[in-house]
């Protein structure tokens, strides 16, 4: 008697609930059918089948799944989905900062879901059983903040390894095939570009597409910082060739649609190294005994056309990058440095802020706008200026050598500068009166041989002739926006904006500068900005200063771009944009471009499209901050490289839990002390007093303390510097009498 066969069933699909929960999860918005759950379950036999089905009914009867319509289920929706940005932490895992909620979430490292840092994500927050603490999944990667990373590649005989370690905040190296290493050799610093993470691969897959160099050499690293934020190093050939093309030569014509200001007493001053003049300032006394003063700027937007690659070079671009030894330009050096240079003896179209200025109170009595032809009579260096400006200072008359020309106090060009000075003198008192706040933080600058080499480090201050510059752009780029600004109706235009600083900052600024005996008064703006700039002022010449500066800047809110005006707290300015650099900053040629709209008569721009556009500036800026900041770190690694067998005095800038900053007083640089590096006790730290304690001895060292180290590794690469402590200046400086 033949029996039939038994059909065999499947056997039953383990963690089934939870596997279908993370399906719908993943897209929360979207409603699948059963086949659909089935196919991302990779099982399409009948009994598996019917085991989804069964599980759907019993997830919609637990009302954890709904089915909108017939056969098709969805996720229940809640509000625990929120879209961010992810901010990768040191230690594995992340925070993703919502803007509507108070607190960043945390994300553990098996929930990060292949997000990166600085990705826009989607993540689901939840509470832990146990702590009752918020957490948050990342469910959906909505944008990659970048897919090109810089590490050094491990070449195997199969295939590749980038290790992309030193690329900040990315956890994972970048497994390379073979096939798409290009030209890279064993251990060459590369930047390798994201092709795709597969779904049960650990590393993402990429392809190398660009060799950086050897690591350690000099333009390696460089090229690695620029290539590291997405910088360019050059421009493309057909940018060159497009600048290279343009008319650049001054016509009769185009002078007569302008201003014509060539006669008028014009100059230029500067730092001593620059390459590019983008403003210049005019003096003419007039009949009423009022000052004409003028602020011209280059006419960028003359020569770069919206809708031309040259444009579309700069607006990617968006500034020009001040590493410590080069300049990347924004636009190419035709213009750069040349059409666009204001250089002396040279007649060049310029836009111009024109104001009748009352010579006692420095008060604006006419204002004008416009395009200008220009001609510089001189160009000065900031310490020429500032010679003029002492010689009325120490009341001695003589003679000043100007770049290779020599002027008597008499000349029109120097009293032009010592007048300027003075109304400069006037103008910045008061805006500190008005709330504005002085940030003069000290500038770490190299001295560099012809191999770039770093054979010492020097401070760059701001003096009276910097100020004076800095006052009369400050006039020009205030004057022109709030000449848009409170225009009705309303003109969409390009501000230059800074909120008011969080109320913890401040308070926790208030506690760092507590220790070195000072004390913020944050009962309103008023105390706040008042005891601010004192604040700043007691610091100047100590020890702490470059510390306290430091802080003071963190603690205020970043400066961006924006169409939405919420005015400028730092400066205490209700109106300000950014009008008086277009060579090196994209948004000052987007205010030209507006200005002049209006004062043709044309109608409102887009807000839309602005707005997107002072984003766009806004994140580059800080990108081309973030490589400065790095490339500073690097001349000061390799210049401590050299100077591994002396002693430095230093404070004590931070204090954590593995270790102390040292910031050596001489040039700057910072290090660390590993905690476990510190010899003659057991060190723990203490967060309450901002200190570490000997656990057998109690030796206390706290933040601003002064110490003696030496340097125990320079490590180029990571840009990082570890330093062995000595002792306390005390201690060591007891030692030292005691050997006499």
């Amino acid at each position: 008697m033949n029996r039939k066969k038994r059909r065999r069933s499947s056997p039953k699909i383990t963690n089934l609930s939870e596997r279908i929960i993370k399906i719908l999860k993943e897209d929360h918005h979207k409603t699948f059918n059963y086949k659909q759950i089935c196919a991302k379950l990779d099982v399409d036999d009948p009994s598996s089948r019917n085991q989804v089905i069964k599980n759907l009914q019993q997830l919609k009867a637990k009302q954890q799944v709904i089915e909108p319509e017939r056969g098709k289920y969805q996720l229940v929706p809640n509000q625990n989905y929120h879209t961010g940005i992810l901010d990768v932490s040191g230690k594995g895992g992340g925070y993703v900062m919502v803007d509507e909620l108070e607190e960043d979430i945390y994300v553990p490292p098996h929930h990060l879901n292949k997000a990166l840092h600085g990705d826009q994500v989607e993540v689901y927050i939840y509470r832990q059983r146990r702590s009752k603490k918020h957490e948050g999944e990342i469910t959906k990667i909505l944008a990659r903040k970048t897919d090109e990373f810089v590490g050094v590649i491990d070449i195997q005989k199969k295939f590749a390894f980038v290790h992309t370690s030193e690329a900040g905040k990315m956890y994972t190296d970048v497994f390379v095939p073979l096939k798409n290493i290009g030209e890279a050799e064993n251990g060459d610093k590369v930047l390798v570009k994201l092709e795709d993470w597969p779904e049960k691969a650990d590393s993402p897959f990429g392809k190398v597409i660009r060799v950086l160099g050897k690591p350690g050499e000099h333009n390696t690293e460089i090229h690695s910082i620029l290539a590291q934020y997405g910088l360019p190093y050059d421009f493309p050939e057909e940018v060159e060739d497009y600048a290279n093309k343009i008319d650049t030569g001054i016509k009769a014509d185009e002078i007569a649609k302008r201003r014509d200001m060539r006669e008028v007493l014009t100059f230029t001053i500067d730092p001593k190294d620059a390459k590019d003049f983008d403003d210049a300032l005019s003096f003419e006394k007039l009949e009423n005994g009022n000052y004409e003063v003028g602020i011209h700027i280059a006419d960028v937007s003359h020569y770069v056309k919206p809708g031309t690659i040259l444009d579309d070079e700069a607006y990617e671009r968006a500034t020009s990058v001040y590493l410590v030894d080069r300049v990347v330009p924004m636009l190419p050096e035709i213009l750069s440095n040349g059409a666009c240079s204001l250089r002396p003896n040279e007649e060049k179209y310029t836009f111009s802020a024109v104001f009748e200025i009352d010579p006692q109170t420095a008060n604006i009595k006419t204002q004008w706008f416009g395009r200008t032809v220009t001609y510089s009579d001189a160009r000065f260096a900031y310490e020429e200026a500032q010679a003029i400006i002492e010689s009325r200072t120490n009341k001695i008359p003589q003679e000043v050598s100007l770049t290779g020309k020599t002027y008597t106090t008499s000349d029109a060009i120097v009293e032009a500068t010592l007048e300027l000075d003075r109304l400069a003198k006037i103008m910045r008192r008061q805006r500190m009166k008005n709330g504005a706040i002085s940030f003069d933080k000290v500038e770490v600058k190299f001295n560099l041989d012809e191999d770039a080499n770093p054979t010492g480090v020097f401070f760059k201050t701001s003096k009276d002739a910097n100020k004076l510059i800095e006052e009369f752009m400050l006039l020009a780029n205030r004057k022109v926006s709030e000449f848009i600004g409170t225009k009705t109706p309303k003109k969409t235009f390009v501000y230059r904006i800074h909120d008011e600083p969080d109320d913890e900052k401040l308070a926790a600024l208030n506690n760092v500068v507590h220790k070195f005996g000072y004390q913020l008064n944050l009962k309103n703006r008023k105390s706040i900005t008042s005891s601010l700039n004192s604040l700043l002022a007691e610091v100047q010449g100590k020890k702490e200063q470059n510390l306290v500066d430091t802080l003071a800047i963190r603690t205020m809110s970043k400066a961006v771009y924006s169409t939405d005006n919420i005015g400028h707290y730092g400066l205490a300015f209700d109106y300000y944009s950014h009008f008086t650099s277009p060579i090196r900053r994209y948004p000052d040629v987007m205010v030209h471009r507006l200005l002049q709209h209006y004062l043709d008569g044309g109608k409102s721009a887009s807000e839309e499209e602005y707005e997107e556009k002072c984003k766009h500036s806004s994140a580059r800026e800080q990108l081309a901050t973030n490589s400065e900041r790095d490339s500073i770190k690097y001349m000061q690694v390799k210049f401590m490289q050299d100077h591994k067998d002396e002693e430095f005095l230093g404070v004590i800038s931070g204090v954590t839990e593995w270790g102390i900053y040292v910031e050596i007083i001489s040039n700057k640089c910072e290090g660390m002390v590993r905690l476990r590096d510190i010899k003659g006790d057991h060190f723990e730290f203490d967060s309450d007093t901002y200190s570490i304690i000997g656990q057998r001895h109690g030796q206390q060292i706290t933040l601003g303390d002064e110490v003696y180290v030496k340097v125990k590794e320079a490590d180029l690469v990571k840009k990082h510097l570890d330093f062995h402590l000595v002792g306390t200046k005390e201690a060591v400086e007891k030692k030292k009498t005691q050997k006499k």
